[in-house]
């Protein structure tokens, strides 16, 4: 996997519609988010030009993983949408944390047949390591997102840092959490 990152002026021509439509095939698709997304691509109103993306590329160059790093000195979403994920603590404002949300890595074009075989444990880590070094050099120290239980078992098995920083909820039906990862 070849690993990216940028703000959507950055990435290569084309690139950041890529993401959008992997999103939308990721959030909208597979998972049953309710998010925004129009014409096959799903943006919310995060994904400003101070957004910063982390892409992964297949040997073909299709997207098969994907972060976005947002910092916390500026609206966010768990701070703007989701903030009782935070049990009554208020939402981080710091230059040294920054939110990684719109965490994937679902390779589509896997030959695997199973769902399971197309989430790659080895591309998650790589794509996290890779978001975390990203995030470094923009200033943070640590980040804060919002995930589900796969994935913080995964980030567990991998050996990150990674405590809840509150309870999960059940939010549209899914259960979900904030927890810091450790830098």
């Amino acid at each position: 996997m070849q690993i990216v990152s940028g703000s959507s002026a950055q990435l290569q021509q084309g690139l950041h519609a890529s993401v959008g439509r992997y999103r939308h095939r990721v959030f909208v698709e597979k998972l049953g988010w309710d998010v925004p997304s129009r014409d096959g691509i799903e943006a919310d109103q995060f994904d400003r030009p101070d957004t910063v993306y982390v892409v992964g590329r297949d040997d073909q160059g299709q997207v098969c993983g994907c972060a976005r790093l947002l910092p916390t000195t500026r609206p966010y979403l768990l701070g703007e949408v989701f903030p009782q994920l935070l049990n009554g603590l208020a939402p981080p404002a710091s230059p040294d944390v920054w939110e990684l949300s719109r965490f994937a890595a679902t390779d589509f074009n896997s030959q695997a047949t199973s769902a399971m075989g197309k989430m790659s444990s080895e591309a998650a880590i790589a794509l996290m390591h890779a978001s975390i070094a990203c995030a470094a050099e923009h200033g943070a120290k640590r980040l804060i997102m919002v995930t589900n239980i796969g994935v913080e078992r995964l980030l567990r098995r991998a050996g990150f840092h990674s405590p809840r920083a509150g309870p999960p909820m059940i939010i549209d039906g899914h259960p979900i959490f904030a927890c810091w990862v450790h830098m």
